[in-house]
């Protein structure tokens, strides 16, 4: 989208806005106009934090095209954590106290939510000094507190059977099974059209994901999420029962159309259901009132399982990136590298020659 940029002077300065319509950019204009001339000083270090997090927000993150949920990631962590805290203070008064007391305030919290926070504070302050409105970049040495390190897991051996029980009469339940034996995200699973189900060379070509944020279906953001995915033999026979038109999704909504983010969620959340009833849940009048069903488990579980099997076949990890989609083998060895009983036992016994007679506790087998 293209900017409109309109200009003024006053007092001998040069002020800037810019907006996506020209109404926006004047609009926008004529509020720094009217803020100097009360004497406060929108172009250099004595704007407040708010105001530069506007104008910064505009001029530098707007015009680059970011998604809506990129976008208001930004907005979130600015408007709930930074502002209340520094908001009012002019920039130039800004110091690495502040921003880092605002970081200790979220200790305890998930890691990904204290990086992102300290990325929009650095991104922020990077920029005013750059620009000149500030000497220094009170931003540049945070440091993140102690912090949950969350992320997915692979499901238990008794999740995997229930599941695999569920998935045989549930209408979920072959989208369910692509994710446990494909590996494939669930967006990635939203594009999928039955011409990407090739049974001539049996793969599953994955080539487009529902973006997040915007349901616009697009290439992956990287290269490497442009794949082709062997089909696993339980999977095969289910596909070739559901196989549709060659241009019509595999996982339909009940009316037919492409699955979005809500109909995802609805979908997990039905079988979910079934799996928490299946595993005992204890219902009342049609509804759960003792769920057993281990609040963590989520669609992404299939996926870390996926990743998981790879690593007890033995599957060397470059293979398994690719086949994961992911673009950084780091992110692949971080699954990897999670401990499994049962894989290090079968990789001694292959070092010391016992394999086929060292029990999963160890012990050689009796004969």
């Amino acid at each position: 989208m293209k900017y409109i940029r309109k200009t003024a002077r006053c007092n001998g300065k040069k002020y800037e806005a810019t907006g996506k319509t020209e109404l926006e950019a004047l609009q926008k204009l004529a509020e720094k106009l009217a803020a100097a001339k009360r004497g406060e000083d929108l172009t250099g270090g004595a704007m407040t934090v708010d105001a530069w997090y506007r104008e910064w927000k505009a001029l530098y993150k707007e015009p680059k095209g970011l998604t809506p949920k990129s976008l208001g990631m930004y907005d979130e962590k600015y408007k709930n954590y930074i502002r209340p805290r520094v908001g009012h203070l002019r920039l130039r008064d800004v110091r690495d106290v502040h921003l880092q007391r605002i970081l200790n305030e979220e200790a305890g919290r998930s890691a990904s939510h204290v990086k992102k926070l300290r990325i929009v504070m650095q991104e922020m302050f990077r920029r005013a000094r750059q620009s000149r409105l500030i000497p220094f970049d009170p931003a540049e040495l945070l440091e993140l507190p102690a912090a949950t390190t969350g992320g997915h897991r692979a499901i238990t051996e008794a999740e995997r059977a229930a599941i695999l029980a569920v998935a045989e009469t549930h209408r979920a339940g072959l989208w369910v099974l692509t994710l446990l034996y494909t590996g494939m995200r669930p967006g990635e699973t939203a594009a999928l059209m039955w011409s990407d189900v090739d049974f001539v060379r049996n793969e599953i070509h994955v080539h487009a994901a529902r973006e997040s944020g915007t349901g616009a279906i697009k290439p992956p953001k990287n290269p490497a999420g442009i794949r082709d995915i062997p089909i696993h033999a339980e999977l095969l026979p289910k596909l070739h029962s559901a196989q549709g038109k060659p241009f019509s999704p595999v996982f339909p909504t009940q009316s037919g159309n492409r699955q979005n983010g809500d109909s995802l969620r609805r979908l997990w959340q039905g079988f979910r259901r079934a799996l928490d009833i299946h595993m005992g849940a204890r219902v009342y009048r049609n509804k759960i009132v003792e769920s057993v069903v281990a609040n963590d488990l989520t669609p992404y579980c299939l996926r870390h399982t996926f990743c998981t099997d790879l690593q007890r076949t033995g599957m060397p990890i470059n293979v398994a990136k690719e086949l994961m989609g992911h673009a950084d083998i780091q992110t692949t060895a971080n699954i990897y590298t999670h401990r499994d009983q049962n894989t290090l036992h079968g990789c001694m016994a292959r070092l010391d020659g016992t394999a086929g007679e060292r029990s999963a506790g160890g012990n050689r087998k009796k004969a």
